[in-house]
């Protein structure tokens, strides 16, 4: 079953936030827990852990913004 990777709310304001840079390929295995992408918010950039062990799937591109909740991958 597949995880889906979802933009996190990591300020109390956050409404959406910037995909800086995936730090894993597309088809790469990831493993839970390790950095995922950057993502830039209004104050400050954040690394994001992957939430699942498995084949990533990149859907979302860098450089652009996405809501909080936003699917941008998924881990299969």
């Amino acid at each position: 079953m597949a995880t889906d990777i979802l933009l996190p709310k990591i300020g109390f304001s956050m409404n959406e936030g910037v995909l800086a840079e995936w730090l894993a390929e597309d088809g790469a295995q990831v493993k839970e827990g390790q950095p995922l992408f950057s993502l830039e918010s209004d104050k400050s950039t954040n690394e994001v852990e992957s939430p699942a062990t498995g084949t990533l799937k990149i859907i979302a591109k860098p450089g652009e913004t996405y809501e909080v909740g936003a699917v941008l991958g998924t881990i299969e």
